[in-house]
């Protein structure tokens, strides 16, 4: 443990930055799940929705800085490409 007080307040500002990315990284996923599980539905309409949805959530990460810009661009390209297939 840290005895210096300015140390003490980086642990504890380092835990509370972990629990954000860690809700907001959750979030995140559980977005694309939907997108994908709304591509099992088969309803166009509804996987439109999603997949707008999922998008806006992957680039608003890119933004936070919980994913890498090219990661980001391979996760929306496979899901058009998913939601193209669909149509």
């Amino acid at each position: 443990m840290p005895n210096i007080k300015s140390a003490k307040k980086r642990v504890e500002l380092s835990k509370v930055a972990y629990e954000k990315n860690k809700a907001a990284k959750s979030a995140l996923k559980t977005v694309i799940k939907k997108f994908e599980a709304s591509l099992e539905g088969g309803n166009p309409a509804a996987a439109e929705a999603a997949y707008k949805t999922a998008v806006t959530a992957v680039d608003k990460a890119v933004g936070k800085g919980l994913l890498h810009k090219n990661t980001a661009a391979r996760k929306k390209s496979s899901m058009t490409l998913r939601l193209n297939k669909l149509a």
